[in-house]
C-alpha cells in the first residue's frame, strides 16, 4: 500500500513518485475542489521536490507553483532530501530555549529534585519530542503504568489482581476507568 496524501483540516500534502503523478493528483485536487465550490490558493501552494532532479513546474490553472526547499506540515520540518535533520534541529534549539528560560528553576534551592525533573519533563522535554512520542509517554509512566492496559483488563474482566485481592472482591463493582 502506498501512501498518496496528508490530509489535516483544510490542508493537503500530495505525494507522487513521478512528474506525471504530481500533475494528474493537482490537476484532479483542482478539479475536485472546483466542483464543489472551492478554489485552491495558488500563493500558499507549494512543491517540494525530494531526491530528484527534475525541474518542470507544477501548475494550477496556468500558474506556476512555487519550488521550494523546506516547508512545514503540522510542526514537522521536512526538506529537499526527505530527511529530519532540520526538524530534529529546529526541536534542539527550540527545547535549549525553553530549558535557558527556567534557569531560575535549575538554580532554586527551594524546589526539590523531582519538583525540577517534573518541571523538565513537561516544559523541555515534550517540546523536544514528537507529538507521537509524547502521546504514548503520556500513556506509559512509572506513575500510572499503561492506561490503556488497564483499561482494557477492567472492561474486560482480566484485571491482574495485586497482593491480597482476590477476584472475590472486585465481584459486582462497575469497570472504573483510568
Amino acid at each position: 500500500m502506498q501512501l498518496d496524501d496528508l490530509d489535516f483540516a483544510d490542508d493537503l500534502d500530495i505525494l507522487s513518485q513521478t512528474q506525471q503523478q504530481m500533475l494528474e493528483k493537482t490537476n484532479s485536487v483542482a478539479a475536485a475542489s472546483a466542483a464543489v465550490g472551492l478554489n485552491i490558493h495558488k500563493g500558499k501552494s507549494k512543491i517540494l521536490q525530494c531526491n530528484t532532479t527534475c525541474t518542470n513546474a507544477i501548475t494550477i490553472d496556468g500558474e506556476d507553483l512555487e519550488d521550494v526547499k523546506t516547508f512545514t506540515y503540522l510542526g514537522s520540518i521536512i526538506d529537499e532530501h526527505c530527511g529530519s535533520d532540520a526538524d530534529v534541529k529546529a526541536r534542539i534549539c527550540k527545547a535549549r530555549t525553553a530549558y535557558l528560560q527556567l534557569r531560575n528553576i535549575w538554580n532554586s534551592k527551594q524546589l526539590s529534585t523531582n519538583t525540577k525533573i517534573r518541571i523538565f519533563s513537561t516544559n523541555v522535554k515534550t517540546v523536544l519530542l514528537s507529538k507521537e512520542k509524547r502521546k504514548t509517554q503520556e500513556h506509559i509512566t512509572p506513575r500510572n503504568g499503561n492506561r490503556h492496559e488497564r483499561n482494557e483488563q477492567e472492561l474486560d474482566g482480566t484485571k491482574k489482581e495485586g497482593p491480597g485481592q482476590s477476584g472475590l472482591e472486585n465481584a459486582g463493582r462497575r469497570p472504573m476507568l483510568h
